[in-house]
């Protein structure tokens, strides 16, 4: 299912660009330059996201980026439902997650999206986003790989948006977590070959 559509494509579009802009900005980058850490890029992974900045060791770079990833995707969705409605909402949620991946910002070369695709969708519905996130936590804690835990956390975002009450939304986040493993697509291949890292380890 998808959302009643309410408003035009110039505004749909409109939403869009505003969500990718806003999704494009690279907070861990940010963040590894605020604490002194480098260039987050030439660090472990090479990812901008929050599991590779924890891998130098500053949780609380790693901690804002976490929360600034997410918040984005999250604002990018209160913002457009506010000032337009659920269809506009969902079309920049989408976007923040693209600019998350590919932000303009540094080339189109960005982050794998776990914190925003979750920020993204507590701001959607956050009965179904409580559920990803503690999902995300009980695979972390069994299994201590950040990817494996982001993989069955976006596997199973679908069907909880869909059993908990928002049917409408299943649609984007099937999409959505698709994107989530085509991003993990080393991770996967790391993970059959049993080489992925654990959380917490540097390199």
């Amino acid at each position: 299912m998808i959302p009643e559509l309410t408003n035009g494509p110039g505004l749909l579009a409109l939403a869009g660009l505003a969500g990718y802009l806003l999704g494009s900005v690279p907070f861990g980058l940010v963040m590894a330059r605020v604490f002194g850490l480098g260039d987050i890029r030439a660090i472990g992974s090479g990812n901008i996201g929050a599991t590779n900045v924890l891998r130098t060791g500053n949780k609380l770079a790693a901690a804002l980026t976490l929360v600034l990833d997410a918040g984005k995707g999250g604002a990018a969705v209160l913002i457009a439902r506010a000032l337009l409605g659920e269809d506009a909402a969902q079309v920049a949620g989408f976007a923040a997650f693209l600019g998350h991946c590919f932000p303009i910002y540094l080339k189109f070369k960005g982050g794998k999206g776990v914190a925003t695709f979750l920020g993204t969708l507590l701001a959607l519905f956050w009965p179904a986003g409580l559920a990803a996130c503690l999902t995300w936590l009980i695979a972390a804690g069994l299994f201590r790989i950040s990817s494996l835990s982001a993989l069955i956390a976006a596997a199973l975002a679908p069907i909880w948006i869909a059993v908990l009450g928002m049917p409408e939304a299943a649609l984007m986040t099937a999409l959505l977590a698709v994107l989530v493993f085509i991003r993990h697509r080393p991770n996967i291949e790391r993970l059959l070959r049993g080489e992925e890292p654990r959380i917490g380890r540097k390199t």
